[in-house]
């Protein structure tokens, strides 16, 4: 150890003289270069490494963290500002490192927010009213609380050590941040209250009898007035929501959002990529867009769901700036927070992502005693460790898997010879379906025939290789909701939807509502978007999983595709 602290000084000097060396030469010939945020990077990975934990104590590099010096302000669409940093900067204050609870602690017992109690909902409303009464520069103010969820979900931070923005949606940090909100912010009601066995209610949106907007969050403290009025109970809630009303009768609604979870939750959510999203690393070129299933709906579109048509981005709910202002906000993710656990119990509770650049990125919060606390990802992995569990609910979806609309030799028949009427055929020796330098806009439905380069896979290399339909190049040109599904062997996906087996899957993009500025080199990270869809069950239930070629049909939802361009669609092989 001794001998590793002599290395690590002398490496520091060495550094900061070619920092002091480097800044000379910079500041002579007054240009922008890189250099220098190379060498602050390596230095500060360096004095960074005295704090890793667990097996990648001796772990060195960039993990994605907020500069806390960076807070600044966004636009809205219609030039609003929108301001949601603290009062005084955090990187003001102290921090502490995060310290797991007494293990001897009370278990928070999260229940279906549509089976608590009375008793229950009077001391949650109390403590709302209270929250909501501290001043402004309390973190614990419901205003607070809210605004961290539009901090980090808008990108008023910069990474730190970059010019790049961060972000928390759309990548493999969106189930263990909103993880990370939650646990803070129950600590603080119940601190609130004097209750330290409070613990939230989850939306149960995927249980037939928890479909609804829980009636607590008609009344008191958990009303918000920015609610879709058409949405509030006794309405079935659309967790595939695309703009346009479904008009299905409860039951027939019921049974569609059912469909959609076995696949989100089961045959679309085989590999850990397809359900917790993309690797979004540190630095401009480590960001990706690649949302999981379960982020992408029910997350987002029941978001949008329950916002407000009458405001321009649908909020609250339905704008990622204004969304935690809305108390039902919580409910929805806990409920997002309880199946990550219950996918992680599916596959055997098996470590999901070993790579210490996830578990060691680390993000900050205010704790129930107004503290300043870092907390990595690393820490928020075992529910057990931060004493909160869930209560056993059923699975209505868990066995549901949904049955092909056509049996599939009578709609492979039918493509065969539409294929051939219309003359769509993929070039030869092409792997994928490309668009064009420019894409295809989503101003309409696309079909394409996708070459499929395996055909004869064994049992266990199924089991080993999920098969992944690739929509890529999926570029959003403006901050607007925009939703696509995606079918193979369709025969006429007009008439059908998730309940049917030739759904492969569904993108949606949910509105930020701002704009990013604050200087002019810093780099906002938009890149575009790729859809992985696991098809391999899908495929097996459609009787093409030894064809050499599916047909693909891109359905654009309630218009909203009209400023969405595609680049192409191939098949790929996923570990």
């Amino acid at each position: 150890m001794e001998a590793k602290r002599w290395v690590l000084a002398i490496l520091s000097t060495f550094i900061l003289a070619g920092l002091l060396v480097s800044l000379l030469v910079h500041d002579s010939l007054n240009v922008k270069y890189s250099y220098m945020g190379e060498l602050k990077n390596i230095f500060l990975s360096v004095v960074e490494e005295g704090w890793s934990s667990g097996s990648n104590a001796d772990f060195v590099g960039v993990v994605l963290s907020p500069n806390l010096t960076t807070c600044h302000k966004s636009l809205s669409d219609a030039d609003r500002p929108v301001y949601c940093c603290p009062p005084k900067r955090d990187s003001e204050e102290p921090f502490i490192d995060f310290q797991f609870p007494d293990p001897s602690s009370p278990l928070r017992l999260r229940r279906p927010a549509h089976l608590v109690d009375a008793d229950y909902i009077a001391k949650y409303n109390k403590a709302l009213s209270i929250m909501k009464s501290l001043p402004y520069d309390d973190p614990r103010n419901h205003m607070r609380q809210a605004n961290m969820h539009c901090i980090y979900c808008t990108g008023a931070y910069n990474q730190q050590h970059s010019n790049s923005l961060l972000k928390i949606h759309r990548s493999w940090l969106f189930f263990p941040w909103h993880r990370m909100m939650l646990y803070f912010h129950e600590r603080i009601i119940g601190s609130l209250i004097g209750d330290d066995t409070f613990a939230l209610p989850f939306w149960n949106w995927d249980a037939p009898d928890g479909m609804k907007i829980p009636n607590m969050y008609m009344n008191g403290s958990f009303v918000d007035k920015d609610r879709e009025n058409s949405h509030l109970p006794p309405q079935v809630a659309d967790i595939n929501f695309d703009y346009v009303e479904s008009g299905l009768e409860p039951e027939d609604q019921i049974a569609t959002n059912i469909a959609l979870m076995y696949h989100q939750m089961v045959s679309g959510a085989k590999k850990t990529e397809l359900f917790m999203g993309c690797r979004y690393k540190a630095g401009e070129e480590g960001f990706c867009d690649g949302p999981g299933t379960i982020e992408l709906a029910p997350h987002n579109a029941l978001h949008t769901w329950v916002g407000s048509t009458l405001n321009p981005e649908r909020e609250n709910l339905g704008a990622f700036y204004s969304a935690a202002r809305d108390p039902i906000f919580y409910a929805h993710h806990s409920n997002i927070d309880r199946l990550w656990e219950v996918w992680r119990g599916l596959r055997g509770n098996k470590p999901e992502i070993i790579d210490p650049e996830w578990l060691e990125s680390y993000f900050f919060f205010h704790n129930e005693r107004q503290q300043l606390v870092r907390i990595k990802i690393r820490d928020v992995l075992d529910i057990t460790k931060l004493r909160y569990a869930y209560e056993k609910v059923d699975l209505p979806w868990l066995n549901a898997r949904p049955k092909p609309a056509v049996p599939p030799k009578i709609a492979r028949h039918i493509l065969k010879v539409r294929d051939q009427q219309h003359g769509l055929q993929l070039p030869s020796n092409t792997e994928s379906t490309e668009f064009g330098p420019e894409g295809q806009t989503l101003d309409t439905t696309i079909r394409a025939k996708v070459h499929r380069p395996k055909t004869r896979r064994t049992k266990k290399e199924k089991e080993e290789e999920e098969e992944v339909l690739v929509v890529y190049g999926i570029d959003v040109k403006k901050d607007m909701y925009v939703k696509f599904d995606v079918y193979i062997n369709a025969v006429d996906e007009t008439t059908i939807g998730p309940e049917s087996r030739e759904f492969a899957g569904t993108f949606v993009n949910m509105r930020r509502g701002v704009r990013l500025v604050m200087k002019e080199e810093d780099a906002v990270g938009k890149k575009k978007s790729n859809l992985k869809l696991g098809v391999s069950e899908l495929l097996e239930d459609l009787e093409a999983d030894r064809d050499e070629s599916i047909w693909v049909t891109v359905v654009p939802r309630g218009g909203t595709g009209v400023n969405t361009t595609v680049d192409g669609i191939r098949i790929e092989y996923m570990r």
